[in-house]
């Protein structure tokens, strides 16, 4: 049902979703875990974190100083202790702990650097990125930061969100990209050029299995454009997006395949930050024009960022706004392999299951004149804010 103000409620029932269950898939060289629930998430990165022989490589835009967060920092000191080499960056916007709060891995002998904003025009660039390479073997990456949120269940109205482990030769591209990180959060001043350079230089590798990067460039993003190829050639979308507020030109292609044949789209019904809600909202009566299926993910909050076209899968760390699209440093890993895609539209039909659709019966009942102003409102806040900013303004339903 829906309130008078458009906010989707539901009866005081206990939740009964439970999250898609773990899967792996080979693909040629490639394998893949595929971890849906924040239980499976969080014990598979303390297994890893635990295992590891000779080095961690960490990226995280949050690490929040709860639990879950001292639970990983608490592995990550016995990896320092016993002679593993750890580095870890974190984005100093994102991530709420203290300096001191990671003081113990130093002490320990690994090392902790800061994707630090500045007064300047690198204040403008976040570090959206969540990886962790293992040995230089196996890397876990996904859209999960280290917050108790992102492992809690969905009956604790934790995230649902996506985390992959994947071993094979795209390793080695991440280790590649987490070197070039390395050198730019250790250099002095802005460096804002420098990283707009490593963006637009990065070479994604060839085959079926490729690591494509998001940042501060003049135009699209590789990651953003390879999709939007991707779709213009596609015949089928299946989206998985907590933030969805994409431009213009991706909207129009996403309609256009929906006149093709069939776009399926589930989007946030909870969130901390409603203001994104309210963003996408504002984009629901054109798409439903064009028989676009939407679906509003309301068991818990949503946070997963993942799309299936045709026989290509991408995940990662990028939202579908202008923010990741333009901005952020981001990375979305592309797997052509049609076992995959199939399974992954399974997951997301799963998901869509347990949504709310969005009707063009809703739409008329619920796009207000008060309603459309506060999306719009909404929708123009997502686009030139941050997403913690935001979140504190929360004005989207």
């Amino acid at each position: 049902m829906a309130e008078p103000d458009g906010t989707l409620t539901k009866p005081d029932l206990q939740v009964t979703y439970s999250d898609p269950e773990p899967f792996t898939v080979q693909s040629g060289e490639h394998d893949f875990r595929f971890h849906f629930s924040g239980d499976d998430r969080f014990g598979s990165l303390i297994e890893l974190i635990d295992g590891a022989q000779e080095s961690l490589q960490l990226c995280f835009y949050m690490f929040q100083p709860d639990h879950a967060g001292t639970k990983v920092r608490g592995a990550l000191i016995r990896a320092a202790q016993r002679g593993v080499s750890v580095h870890l960056i974190i984005d100093a916007f994102g991530s709420d702990a203290p300096e001191g709060f990671f003081a113990p891995i130093v002490r320990a002998g690994g090392k902790v650097s800061v994707f630090l904003p500045r007064w300047n025009v690198r204040y403008l660039i976040r570090n959206h990125q969540k990886f962790v390479i293992i040995d230089r073997k196996r890397v876990m990456t996904g859209g999960f930061n280290v917050s108790d949120h992102y492992f809690a269940s969905p009956q604790e109205n934790g995230w649902a969100d996506l985390g992959v482990t994947v071993s094979g030769p795209i390793v080695a591209r991440f280790i590649a990209w987490f070197e070039e990180l390395e050198a730019w959060v250790n250099q002095k001043g802005s460096q804002f050029f420098a990283i707009r350079r490593m963006v637009r230089d990065w070479e994604e590798g060839e085959g079926s299995v490729q690591l494509l990067l998001g940042g501060p460039t003049r135009i699209t993003s590789a990651w953003a454009r390879r999709v939007k190829l991707d779709i213009a050639r596609g015949s089928r979308l299946d989206l998985v997006m907590a933030y969805f507020s994409p431009p213009r030109s991706i909207r129009r292609l996403i309609r256009k395949l929906s006149r093709k044949n069939s776009a399926k789209l589930v989007m946030a019904g909870k969130s901390d930050n409603t203001t994104t809600i309210g963003a996408s909202r504002a984009l629901y009566g054109a798409l439903l024009r064009d028989d676009v299926e939407i679906y509003e993910f309301d068991a818990c909050k949503l946070h997963t960022k993942l799309l299936v076209i045709d026989d290509v899968t991408y995940f990662g760390s990028a939202n579908f706004d202008l923010r990741s699209i333009r901005l952020n440093l981001e990375l979305m890993v592309r797997v052509e392999d049609a076992e995959l895609a199939e399974r992954m539209r399974q997951a997301i039909a799963h998901m869509a299951a347990a949504g709310t659709p969005i009707t063009r019966e809703w739409h008329r009942r619920n796009a207000t004149l008060v309603n459309r102003i506060r999306w719009r409102l909404s929708w123009f806040m997502v686009s030139v804010l941050d997403y913690t900013v935001t979140r504190r303004l929360n004005l989207g339903l």
